[in-house]
């Protein structure tokens, strides 16, 4: 079965996420370490998995756990790596789908990002998402889930 797990502290897409699954009746697993309050999901194949704290709790929760056939939504390239890693698929919140083609990029784009703002040349964080990045995002998931029930059968 296809599922999607979604790297929840920071996900502004998670309704969307809640209805694609809906519709085609998949499992959700958010994954937070509860430092910030999330409503839970009254839908019966949502699950809300609350890990303990530490810098990477909830992304080993989810890389030891995703397959081939799943689907993880994040902002996190190198969570986003690590899904890759294990034959899963990721995708963003604004709908760009990492693929190992063009995660060693992201990943080294991320590392000078990070050396610029240890220096104070760096800017702040993400933009804030827009209708046009939620249409991307929903294109995109049913794209990626759609690749993933296919390759289930």
């Amino acid at each position: 079965m296809t599922t999607l797990y979604i790297d929840g502290d920071a996900c502004p897409v998670r309704e969307e996420c809640y209805r694609v699954a809906e519709r085609l009746n998949l499992d959700v697993f958010v994954v937070s370490n509860g430092s910030r309050p999330m409503r839970p999901s009254q839908l019966p194949r949502v699950r809300m998995v609350i890990v303990p704290e530490g810098a990477d709790a909830a992304d080993d929760w989810i890389a030891d756990r995703i397959t081939a056939s799943d689907v993880c939504i994040t902002a996190d390239i190198p969570l986003a790596g690590r899904c890759l890693a294990r034959g899963g698929r990721a995708l963003s919140s604004t709908g760009h789908v990492w693929t190992t083609a063009n995660i060693g990029n992201a990943l080294a784009g991320r590392e000078i990002a990070r050396h610029l703002r240890e220096i104070g040349a760096g800017s702040g964080g993400p933009a804030p998402l827009t209708k046009a990045d939620r249409s991307k995002f929903l294109v995109a998931l049913d794209a990626q889930v759609t690749a993933a029930l296919k390759q289930r059968k």
